[in-house]
């Protein structure tokens, strides 16, 4: 529908300059036969003619523009409309795409990056579905119907007239290249700069800790001065594109009353055929004009578009069997052989690995900084699948279980705790849909967290900043476990969650989690030993490997090993 606009925008369009002519032969002609009539009731007669004439003329120009605009408009809605619909599409077919990739893929890319190309390059393949295709299509049918009414008044004129087009074309394709080339460099300085202002926001209190204002900004100011000179860099050339436009348009122009005015001389052509070429040269300004930034447009999608499909060809590690209905989940775990190499760095976390869990018990993983803590829990999540062994949940293997189904009975406790700028009841209930506030407040009771958030200016509405920002450590993880309770998940996953919370608080959300979990699979992967807490089996992992495993008792008997060593150091440090 948009090219049919096109057509019936441009015929209208087209129609303009022909009225003109007809209008300005018409005047020329009456005036060469007022001149031998004397003044009086004929001429007088004439003369109102040819004014009403020249009314219906103009009355006509107008509804031909009125027509054309009317095209135009429809020409616009449809056209633009529809990129504007696939930029949408597009933006969240990348987005839901981001979300599947696996976690090494987040490792390996940097958030700007993938930022970058959900906005940016979206926005410039908008730019080349849209109003690229629009001009270009404008362009073809616009030539050939201006040149084929030029061809049919006087072909030398129009092709005199033509001559400076090409080059004009040309030039302000190498000037558009030249300007693409350094916009591109002042993109990626751009990129450089909003990266280094996001860490440095992000990282304010290391910033303001260390003293080091002064550093970054001139670090910054040295950044946005290489920006500044590309910047001029890239406005020395885009200065030269207007005059050179001028310049060629007016030869063209110069051109076409040149020879027009010999070949009327001669009686070739009219006074109003002039006045029609000049108006047809400068309808086809803008399109000639337009090559040159089409084809920069087209450049700037490609690339864009190149990248896009970089990160929308990179396939999930992780793919979920959605021909698998979901179901509940019992709890039972039990890890066969397990081996584990992390893709993106080629560590090795996790080498033969093996242990069971029955329906409610605890285990408890210890183990030094590397150990592969922290892998099992990602391994349960599935965030990544195992090479070598098997992971079993109800005895079937967890590739095999649905997806969501599995990460939705899973309550987990990320060691880094995450939370959204947005309220702390939103934050709780983040993995609920419509949960109760009665409901909110009681699993904040359960974590320890109620009072501290009662005291927070709006209460459970109360904004948190980025990440958490305005709230402490303690704060952030026990709202991270209220929100990892309030599930009713069926394993739950701790990871060293509770680093960052007093004895007395520890022993609240230890007293909860015996109420909460009583029938739960519960693993606690930790750097300390919680004497509140009854653990059926631990774990001790060291390099990946299983060094004991067995109850506290049969560990501490052995009087040796890294947990016998971490029991007899928190007993010394307790007395």
């Amino acid at each position: 529908m948009g090219i049919v606009f096109v057509i019936v925008s441009n015929y209208f369009r087209v129609l303009q300059p022909q009225v003109i002519r007809e209008a300005m032969d018409m005047v020329v002609n009456k005036i060469s036969e007022f001149t031998g009539l004397e003044d009086g009731m004929i001429k007088d007669s004439m003369m109102s003619k040819v004014g009403w004439d020249l009314a219906y003329f103009g009355l006509l120009t107008l509804v031909y523009a009125l027509l054309m605009g009317v095209f135009m408009y429809f020409m616009r809605q449809t056209i633009i409309v529809m990129s504007r619909l696939i930029e949408n599409d597009l933006r969240s077919e990348i987005f839901a795409h981001y979300e599947r990739l696996h976690l090494a893929f987040y490792k390996k890319n940097n958030t700007g990056d993938l930022m970058s190309r959900v906005t940016e390059d979206v926005s410039k393949v908008r730019m080349y579905i849209g109003p690229a295709v629009m001009y270009g299509i404008n362009l073809v049918f616009m030539m050939v119907m201006v040149v084929y009414a030029m061809l049919q008044v006087n072909v030398t004129l129009t092709l005199y007239s033509l001559i400076p087009l090409p080059i004009l074309s040309f030039s302000i394709y190498y000037v558009t290249s030249i300007i693409n080339k350094r916009s591109e460099a002042i993109q990626k300085q751009l990129s450089v700069m909003n990266s280094l202002a996001q860490e440095v926001y992000s990282g304010i209190r290391v910033v303001k800790s260390y003293v080091q204002e002064d550093a970054m900004g001139k670090f910054f100011a040295e950044e946005a001065e290489k920006y500044k000179q590309k910047s001029l860099r890239m406005v020395t050339v885009d200065a030269w594109f207007r005059p050179l436009m001028v310049i060629l348009i007016g030869m063209s122009t110069i051109i076409t009353v040149y020879v027009g005015g010999l070949l009327m001389i001669k009686g070739e052509i009219s006074a109003g055929n002039i006045a029609e070429f000049i108006i047809f040269i400068n309808m086809l300004t803008w399109p000639v004009t337009s090559i040159g930034w089409v084809a920069s447009i087209i450049q700037q999608s490609a690339a864009s578009q190149k990248r896009i499909n970089e990160f929308l060809k990179t396939k999930a590690a992780i793919l979920p069997d959605n021909s698998i209905a979901p179901k509940t989940i019992e709890g039972v775990v039990e890890f066969k052989n397990v081996s584990f190499v992390y893709p993106d760095t080629g560590i090795q976390a996790l080498k033969n690995l093996s242990f069971n869990l029955k329906k409610g018990e605890k285990l408890a993983i210890v183990g030094r900084t590397g150990s592969g803590k922290t892998t099992v829990a990602d391994l349960m999540l599935r965030m990544y699948d195992v090479e070598n062994g098997e992971i079993l949940i109800d005895g079937i293997d967890i590739k095999k279980h649905n997806l969501s189904a599995l990460r939705e009975q899973t309550g987990y406790v990320p060691q880094d705790v995450f939370l959204f700028s947005d309220t702390v009841a939103n934050n709780i209930s983040f993995g609920v849909s419509n949960a109760e506030q009665s409901r909110i407040e009681e699993f904040a009771k359960y974590a320890a967290v109620y009072d501290d958030i009662i005291a927070l200016s709006d209460g459970f509405e109360t904004q948190i900043g980025e990440r958490g920002i305005t709230l402490s450590g303690g704060q952030k993880q026990r709202i991270s476990i209220a929100r990892a309770l309030i599930k009713d998940p069926k394993i739950i996953i701790l990871d060293d969650c509770l680093s960052a919370v007093d004895t007395k608080t520890e022993a609240e959300i230890s007293s909860a989690l015996k109420k909460v979990s009583a029938d739960v699979t519960t693993i606690i992967i930790t750097h300390r030993l919680y004497s509140s807490i009854h653990f059926d089996k631990i774990l001790v992992l060291e390099h990946g490997e299983m060094s004991a495993f067995g109850t506290h008792e049969e560990l501490v008997a052995n009087k040796s090993g890294y947990y016998y060593e971490l029991y007899e150091k928190q007993h010394l440090e307790e007395v």
